[in-house]
């Protein structure tokens, strides 16, 4: 690396204002800048910690989320696999490394589809306004394959990605400046735009479903949606009325199995355990918020047991705390709603935060069986909330530490 460092340290003249490749430097900087230390540092103020950058925070995230990359990998292998045979009780641990290997195969690309346009859109927005590379798109990169469907088209994500950092960040100024999450601006996009490549009863594997005898391309949170309607299914197979269709829920998706993550979803939400593992990484850092996470939580449990209160059909019945493991429950408890720029600031506020998102969260899944996820849409509503509830939090701080002053 010091090799690497002094070529670099050599041609930077050539860089700097003045020089012949004087347009080029915000390309150049950014490179530097995440390989090496950065030459401007702060120094003063009482804000400084310690010598971590923001570039070395964005890499502790990433960091974070390859347990839940690996795991979809593995997850979309497998289950590619199922599709292929026809076997749906094919052994989840048998041909580990032929199933990693399928599922590199299938999420790879799409990771290296979001980062080539996202950082190819920073980059040109970086020559235009003469600033180096944003370093939030370096956690958006990774986020925007992981919350897709396995089979999601490559064009679909390149364009997602591109409207994502553009509308979603560069028009309001860049890392720092966005009011919505950047991954979650890219997944409603699609949510929107092509609501059938992101939801519903074909998502997984689509196309697969026809040429198997059996098999269907169908999520947890797909399932669950039927039964609002009037034709509930479990896997694909109709529920005949007066049957048990919870029971057939919770038989199809055990509780085990949506903890660990064998079970069809978005390739990085599936896996509980995986998740848990990357909020342990964020928490020891202090990357995440302990607060957001717990909140988001409890929120979630409370909105379920609101659900069960009410009761009426299998949805309404299902225990509480099976809604935080299935769906993007955790990984948006854990990544999404605690991202530094988009979430409430203040300590009392990130708690309030984190409550409602999770209540709202699951109130939108439940309630609407059109939006068979709700976590998605409670973040990015909370998003739009948050510089409200930081807001009022400060004036009650402020009132009551007046009414001290007065009563002294």
């Amino acid at each position: 690396m010091k090799f690497l460092e002094k070529i670099i340290h050599k041609h930077e003249p050539k860089f700097a204002k003045g020089g012949k490749l004087e347009k080029w430097n915000p390309l150049f900087e950014s490179f530097t800048t995440l390989a090496f230390t950065p030459a401007h540092v702060t120094k003063k103020g009482s804000h400084i910690r310690d010598g971590v950058d923001l570039k070395r925070t964005m890499m502790m995230v990433i960091i974070a989320l390859i347990p839940c990359l690996l795991f979809g990998m593995y997850n979309a292998g497998h289950f590619e696999m199922v599709a292929e045979t026809g076997n749906r009780s094919l052994p989840f641990m048998d041909m580990f490394w032929s199933k990693l290997g399928a599922g590199a195969f299938i999420v790879l690309p799409l990771v290296v589809v979001s980062y080539g346009v996202g950082l190819t859109v920073e980059f040109i927005f970086g020559l235009i306004n003469g600033h180096s590379l944003h370093e939030g798109f370096l956690v958006s990169g990774m986020l925007i394959p992981l919350i897709m469907p396995a089979d999601v088209p490559l064009w679909m994500v390149a364009v997602a990605t591109v409207f994502a950092v553009v509308i979603g960040k560069e028009i309001f100024g860049g890392t720092g400046m966005n009011i919505v999450n950047v991954a979650l601006t890219a997944r409603a996009f699609l949510f929107f735009a092509y609501p059938t490549s992101m939801s519903g009863d074909t998502v997984w594997m689509a196309g697969k479903e026809k040429a198997v005898d059996g098999f269907t391309g169908s999520t947890a949170m797909g399932d669950l949606a039927t039964f609002m309607g009037d034709k509930a299914s479990v896997g694909g197979q109709a529920i005949a009325d007066g049957a048990d269709a919870l029971g057939a829920f919770t038989h199809e998706y055990s509780i085990l199995e949506s903890i660990m993550g064998n079970i069809p979803g978005s390739i990085g939400e599936t896996s509980v355990i995986a998740c848990l593992i990357g909020a342990v990484i964020l928490l020891i850092t202090g990357v995440g918020s302990f607060r957001i996470m717990v909140s988001f939580a409890l929120g979630g449990l409370a909105s379920g047991f609101l659900m069960n209160a009410i009761g009426g059909n299998a949805y309404l019945d299902l225990p509480a705390y099976y809604h935080l493991v299935i769906g993007g429950f955790a990984f948006g408890a854990i990544f999404m709603a605690t991202d530094p720029v988009t979430a409430a600031q203040t300590a009392t506020g990130k708690i309030i935060y984190g409550f409602v998102g999770g209540m709202v969260a699951i109130l939108i899944r439940v309630l609407n069986p059109a939006y068979p996820e709700g976590v998605m849409l409670a973040i990015l509503f909370m998003n739009v909330m948050a510089p409200i509830i930081d807001h009022y939090v400060v004036e009650a701080n402020v009132k009551r530490r007046l009414k001290r002053l007065k009563t002294a």
